[in-house]
């Protein structure tokens, strides 16, 4: 029988795949399409993920870049600029990686782990039994596994098929066209990599620039054809045909009020021409039903602006991932599993919210243009430009651990450096195993975590978080900040040191900790 059968061969399955074999679990995912899909999809990944791919070291087989990824100094939130220069912890991270490298990526790493990935294999039907599922495929045969994740996407056949609803709203006026170009020379902002376009002035590279008639995106990739994307509301969404160069520059030239000399892309493609009319926003009503659990578009379908779906889909894998093989390894505490929708379905309401709040913004209108002035004054101030960023990123997802805290608490694990007596080691990089962690930076603590040390990982260091100052007899950093730390494997703290723990109250806390994570002690470790 298969432990995890995977339906969807998509970033977020394979990251899903990854995680379980790190924990020890082989799951095997099962894929309708015969071969990897060459469609256009998603042109990089936005937020946290970035660094969550860094963690499980992923970063740098997407980029040649032996740096550790680096926050953006701007961005865009509803086609309005946002400067992040003066955002103290910039938690906004960018990285330009087609969808399809990103698959590429995943799929290695997925087949070094031992992951079979089946092609071909449509999900028809499912029964649930007590202790398995039972699938059933288009070619008649059968499979049993003991959880199956449904990844297939917002049209989810696993979704439909276990009855969850998935409510939301649907819009049909809004059009968005992109397409692969080739523009004149004379048009290219070398040092900006912007277009200069005579009668309207600079449309900036990768950002979205909105009109009183549309919105307009211009994004010159580096070593494939750059592109452009225009979103439109107009009268009638019935059109004759696919989207053709023709129908795509008269587009550019509704949005910008100019016409721009619109080419065939260099090169022998394939070339991208789509248009899409309408779109959904919607979240399933229940991301679990006994041994079947949702994940990615399967449980949210949402506006692509401000590129928020891979954030948000991926970190989706890395939460459920060590809960499931948590589950059938036999140590999972109670409730664990259903942790993840409380913890997760939150995130992707806030997202949800977030993308309908920027598709109002960029929509046409006198009082849309006024409110975009309004709000434009607003995110010139550092504070709210970092209560955005952390929005767009996922930063600000908090999650309840239970029992008295320290400000860490329920928040992703900031960026941190062990100082070992070998050497300085980066905390993304203890982080690749997909373990749970302690850090212990005086030594005094490990001793209470040896029962649960098949489970958790444990290290002896001074942490430097960021370049603050440690005191090597307490662990503290500054005079105050506590820095002994115990990460789940998806990099949220789960207890944190504090300052008056030296009574002893420090190691009660840490053993309710890895008792309400990861299980009873084991019985033969003192």
């Amino acid at each position: 029988m298969i432990d995890v059968l995977i339906v969807g061969a998509g970033p977020n399955g394979l990251m899903l795949a990854v995680e379980l074999a790190l924990a020890g679990i082989r799951p095997v995912v099962c894929e309708r399409l015969s071969a990897p899909t060459t469609e256009q999809r998603a042109n990089g990944l936005v937020g946290q993920v970035v660094r969550m791919l860094d963690r499980r070291g992923l970063y740098h087989r997407l980029v040649d870049d032996p740096a550790p990824p680096q926050p953006s100094p701007g961005f865009v939130f509803g086609a309005l600029p946002l400067d992040l220069r003066a955002v103290p912890d910039n938690p906004l991270h960018l990285l330009q990686a087609p969808q399809a490298h990103l698959e590429r990526v995943l799929a290695e790493r997925a087949a070094e782990l031992g992951v079979q990935v089946r092609r071909g294999h449509e999900v028809t039907g499912l029964t649930q039994g007590a202790d398995e599922v039972r699938v059933e495929l288009s070619d008649g045969t059968t499979l049993s596994c003991r959880y199956l994740v449904g990844a297939d996407g917002g049209h989810s056949v696993v979704r439909r098929l276990v009855e969850i609803g998935f409510p939301g709203v649907s819009t049909d006026r809004a059009v968005s066209r992109t397409a692969h170009v080739g523009l004149p020379a004379e048009l290219i902002d070398v040092s900006t990599g912007g277009l200069a376009i005579p009668g309207y002035g600079t449309v900036a590279p990768f950002r979205h620039t909105r009109t009183e008639h549309g919105l307009i995106v211009w994004a010159p990739f580096t070593g494939r054809p750059p592109g452009l994307t225009t979103i439109e509301w107009p009268e009638s969404t019935e059109f004759d045909g696919p989207l053709t160069l023709a129908e795509m520059r008269a587009s550019v030239a509704r949005v910008l009020g100019v016409d721009v000399p619109i080419a065939p892309p260099a090169g022998a493609g394939p070339h991208l021409l789509r248009r899409l009319v309408g779109g959904n926003t919607r979240l399933a009503e229940r991301y679990r039903v006994g041994r079947v659990l949702l994940l990615g578009d399967a449980a949210h379908v949402h506006s692509s602006i401000g590129g928020p779906g891979l954030n948000l889909g991926l970190q989706d894998a890395v939460n459920l991932g060590w809960k499931l093989a948590a589950q059938l390894q036999g140590w999972a505490p109670d409730g664990l599993l259903d942790s993840y929708e409380t913890e997760r379905r939150p995130v992707a309401r806030r997202v949800t919210m977030s993308t309908q709040a920027q598709s109002a913004l960029i929509a046409p209108g006198s009082e849309v243009t006024a409110l975009r002035v309004l709000l434009g004054e607003l995110l010139d101030k550092p504070a709210n430009a970092a209560h955005v960023a952390n929005l767009l990123a996922g930063a600000d997802a908090h999650y309840e651990m239970g029992g008295p805290g320290g400000p860490l608490v329920g928040r992703w694990a900031p960026d941190l450096v062990l100082h070992t007596d070998a050497g300085p080691v980066r905390l993304a990089e203890l982080t690749c195993s997909a373990r749970a962690l302690l850090l212990d930076p005086t030594g005094t603590l490990a001793r209470l975590a040896e029962p649960w040390r098949d489970r958790v990982d444990v290290y002896t260091g001074q942490l430097d978080p960021g370049g603050g100052r440690t005191d090597p007899g307490t662990g503290q950093v500054d005079g105050g900040t506590p820095t002994a730390l115990l990460l789940r494997p998806d990099c949220y703290v789960a207890w944190q040191s504090t300052p008056d723990g030296s009574d002893g109250s420090d190691g009660d806390r840490l053993r309710e900790a890895l008792t309400r994570w990861f299980g009873r002690p084991r019985p033969d470790r003192p």
